[in-house]
């Protein structure tokens, strides 16, 4: 299955993106070496490794604590090092450890989290699927421009799970 370009379903009725959209996403954010990125909504931890080997530090959180410790134990067996995983409402960030040099949101949004927004460091970019998980989805990023204004801009159709809330 690793070399099908389709997503794959884990448990708990979530899914890992296909390799094509993850590795878009990870384009997108223009990863550097030293950048701490956030990524909201762990899964199985795939999209969170693929960004370790490009940042020096992943934070990311999932709503489903099951799913949160599974995917620490797997990242922990492969030899991942660099990632944080904590269970909880990424709805809302992770403001301890903000500013971010990107965000990857990995569940649909009906809107743009404006606690996300408030967590971009300037300069910095958020990928994240935006609208109705039943009719559509937009992949979109939002970038906090040097002076603190914010940019938006469609790039391709998409469809994620929803965005969960505690």
């Amino acid at each position: 299955m690793a070399y099908s370009d389709t997503p794959l379903r884990i448990e708990f009725e979530q899914t890992i993106s296909q390799p094509y959209i993850v590795s878009l996403m990870t384009e997108l954010i223009q990863p550097e070496p030293n950048d701490r990125i956030l990524e909201i909504g762990t899964g199985s931890g795939y999209q969170a490794a693929v960004a370790a080997e490009l940042v020096s530090e992943v934070y990311s959180i999932e709503i489903i604590p099951e799913l949160a410790r599974s995917a620490t134990d797997r990242l922990e067996r492969l030899g991942v090092s660099n990632v944080v995983v904590r269970a909880g409402d990424g709805y809302l960030g992770w403001p301890e450890q903000s500013p971010f040099d990107g965000i990857l949101v990995t569940a649909g949004a009906d809107h743009v989290p404006e606690p996300l927004v408030a967590q971009l460091k300037p300069g910095a970019r958020m990928i994240i699927p935006v609208g109705d998980s039943s009719s559509g989805q937009t992949l979109k990023v939002v970038e906090k421009l040097p002076g603190g204004e914010v940019e938006i801009r469609d790039i391709v159709p998409v469809r994620f799970v929803p965005l969960r809330r505690n």
